[in-house]
């Protein structure tokens, strides 16, 4: 009997600091889903300072094409895009710690490097917490998706 009371003052001091991080989880999956769909309008409307500003300097992408690119060369690349459609959806974001891993699907139509793109996709964004405190994305890698 005393060590069930023990055990169950345990849990009663232990579901406050429960709570608390899966709240600060909540809050961050909150946050980057956030930021993942501010990334689709920023790139649908062209504006590339805005999405630069969440990808690290050294931000890596696998594109759908089988292409590596650095943050410079997607930015460069998303100049000259023209989208009638570009949205994410079914987000997921999964904590651990100061690293966050997003999946998602995407939809995009209009011309990308001047060729005409009308794409669906999955992918996955690596997100990390910088010394600063903000989270930028340092990786992000795309596929076809199985219609």
């Amino acid at each position: 009997m005393k060590k069930m009371l023990v055990l169950f003052g345990v849990l009663i001091l232990a579901l406050p600091l429960a709570a608390q991080m899966s709240d600060k989880g909540g809050s961050v999956a909150q946050a980057i889903t956030q930021m993942e769909q501010q990334w689709a309008s920023n790139s649908k409307t062209g504006n590339v300072d805005a999405v630069a500003a969440n990808l690290a300097d050294n931000f890596v992408e696998l594109d759908s094409d089988g292409s590596l690119n650095t943050k410079a060369q997607m930015m460069d690349r998303m100049k000259g895009s023209k989208w009638q459609v570009n949205e994410v959806s079914n987000i997921k974001v999964m904590v651990h710690g100061n690293t966050a891993i997003a999946t998602g699907s995407w939809q995009g139509k209009g011309t990308a490097a001047g060729k005409p793109v009308d794409s669906h996709e999955n992918w996955i964004d690596t997100w990390m917490k910088m010394p600063n405190g903000k989270w930028q994305c340092i990786a992000s890698a795309s596929a076809p998706a199985k219609m």
